[in-house]
C-alpha cells in the first residue's frame, strides 16, 4: 500500500504516519532524511544533490524523483511506503506518477488532513506556554507557522484538486482526536 499524507504544517500527518507504519509494516519516506542518506552514501543522485545544495540551488524535481525511484527499490519498500512531504507541486505529483507507472506501481491513497488553522495556531501557543524554553523546538513559533502555512497553501495546497481530478484524493477531520483521525484514515485505507 503506498499512501500520501497532505496537510498544513502541524495537521498531525507525522503522527498518522508512525501509526500508519506500525499497523500496515509500510516506511514513511521523508524526503530530507532521503536527500541526507543519499548525499552520505555518495550515490550519483547523492552527488548530484550536494553539488546543488552546496551551490544554494534547490534540488530539482528530477533529483527528487530520481532518489524516491531508488528508495522504493529498496526491500523495506516491499509492503508500501507513506509520503509526507512529496509531492508539493503538480509537476511533482506528475512525474511521481510517472515514475511509479514504470515501476508497475501507483499511489493507492492520497488523504487530506483538514484542519482549521487558527486552532493550529492556538495548539502551537499551548505548547509554546506547557513547554520548558529549553526543551522547545527552535522552529515551534507562531511565525515559522504563519510562514509554513503560506508556502503550503501557495505550493502544496495546488496538488490538491490535481489528485481529487484523479479520484484518489480523500479527506478526514484532522481536528478530531487522534485516534478519531486515525480511525477514519484506517476505513479509507480498508476500502
Amino acid at each position: 500500500m503506498n499512501l500520501i499524507l497532505l496537510g498544513p504544517p502541524g495537521a498531525g500527518k507525522g503522527t498518522q504516519a508512525k501509526r500508519l507504519e506500525e499497523k500496515f509494516n509500510i516506511i514513511q519516506l521523508s524526503t530530507g532524511d532521503m536527500l541526507r542518506a543519499a548525499i552520505a552514501s555518495g550515490s550519483d543522485v547523492g552527488l548530484k544533490a550536494k553539488s546543488i545544495i552546496d551551490s544554494g540551488g534547490l534540488v530539482s524535481d528530477d533529483v527528487m524523483v530520481q532518489m524516491i525511484s531508488e528508495r522504493v527499490d529498496q526491500e523495506d519498500c516491499k509492503n508500501g511506503f507513506i509520503l509526507d512531504g512529496f509531492p508539493r507541486t503538480v509537476a511533482q505529483a506528475e512525474a511521481l506518477d510517472i515514475m511509479l507507472a514504470e515501476k508497475g506501481l501507483k499511489i493507492d491513497h492520497v488523504i487530506e488532513l483538514k484542519v482549521d488553522e487558527n486552532i493550529l495556531f492556538d495548539r502551537i501557543r499551548s505548547r509554546i506556554a506547557e513547554t520548558p524554553e529549553a526543551e522547545r523546538r527552535s522552529d515551534d513559533t507562531e511565525e515559522t507557522l504563519r510562514t509554513r502555512l503560506a508556502v503550503f497553501r501557495e505550493q502544496t495546497a495546488p496538488i490538491i484538486p490535481y489528485y481529487a481530478d484523479l479520484g484518489a484524493l480523500k479527506s478526514v477531520d484532522g481536528m478530531a482526536s487522534i485516534t478519531e483521525v486515525s480511525d477514519q484514515i484506517d476505513t479509507i485505507v480498508a476500502a
